[in-house]
């Protein structure tokens, strides 16, 4: 990251600087964070947010024998994503020499930048006859120093960055299924997997949603069984509304029927045709008759 020598300002990066700032780099007490161009922008949408941070400093000597400042760089997705399209592949560090009052140098910052010798040769010579220094407003401190910047190369531990290398037995397992593809499932009435899968958001989270889509399947269930049962209620009534028919269509010819019987009775004369009787059909000799 750095090596004794000169800066951007023209003073030099002392080998006890890059020995103190080894020993007393604590993230947890101050954090060095990355940022562009020595920018620190103040919105985290803006292009001059943080990139990452600091994790961990350490000194060793290098072949030309000076003493070189190494760091452990935590980046941020968006901060490889740029070292993979080799942008800002330079790195230039604010050293604050006298930190918190304590007499010893300290890494207040990390910068990346595209233009090395914009922050290094022609920087410093510029600087070198410059009434005040032209990177004085980017600094936390007017004392601080930014140090000429380094290629770097990024290496990244987490085997997730490097896909080539991950385990076949993996690249065979099925992909666990995200939040919407379960609660679609739910609301389609498909059946869980017997295999558990992984949860791919908070637990909480998951769960309060899985709830929902599982109680909204359960009223979709409901309400398909109450139009099943409307469907079996209107298959009821059309088949009563059909024995009606059949028994009105019955009750019509018997009506029908019992109207030509009247009339039939209507057109009869009343008695039986029959002459009256006159008390005898035999006359009697003794009485002259």
């Amino acid at each position: 990251m750095m090596t004794e020598g000169d800066t951007s300002d023209g003073r030099k990066i002392e080998r006890n600087w890059i020995e103190q700032m080894a020993r007393n780099y604590d993230a947890a007490r101050y954090g060095a964070r990355i940022w562009l161009e020595h920018m620190r922008g103040m919105h985290p949408d803006s292009s001059f947010r943080a990139y990452g941070d600091v994790v961990a400093l350490k000194a060793e000597q290098v072949e030309d024998g000076r003493l070189a400042l190494f760091a452990q760089l935590d980046p941020t997705p968006d901060l490889i994503e740029i070292n993979k399209r080799r942008q800002k592949i330079y790195t230039s560090a604010e050293v604050d020499n006298n930190f918190a009052r304590s007499g010893e140098a300290y890494l207040v910052g990390l910068a990346v930048t595209d233009s090395p010798a914009s922050l290094g040769t022609e920087m410093l010579q510029f600087a070198a006859v410059a009434g005040a220094n032209p990177l004085a407003a980017r600094k936390q401190s007017a004392d601080n120093l930014f140090t000429a910047a380094q290629p770097i190369t990024l290496e990244f531990e987490d085997d997730a960055m490097n896909p080539k290398d991950n385990n076949a037995d993996d690249k065979n397992k099925p992909a666990d299924k995200t939040l919407l593809s379960k609660i679609s499932d739910l609301l389609a009435g498909k059946k869980d997997d017997p295999a558990p899968e992984a949860i791919t958001l908070g637990e909480d989270a998951e769960a309060a949603f899985t709830a929902l889509a599982t109680a909204h399947a359960e009223q979709a269930a409901q309400v398909k069984t109450f139009a099943a049962a409307r469907e079996a209620d209107a298959a009821t009534i059309k088949s009563l509304g059909d024995k009606v028919e059949t028994l009105s269509a019955a009750l019509t010819e018997v009506s029908k029927a019992f109207d030509a019987f009247k009339s039939q009775m209507d057109a009869t004369p009343e008695g039986n045709g029959r002459s009256p009787a006159n008390g005898g059909g035999t006359a009697d000799p003794d009485l002259g008759l």
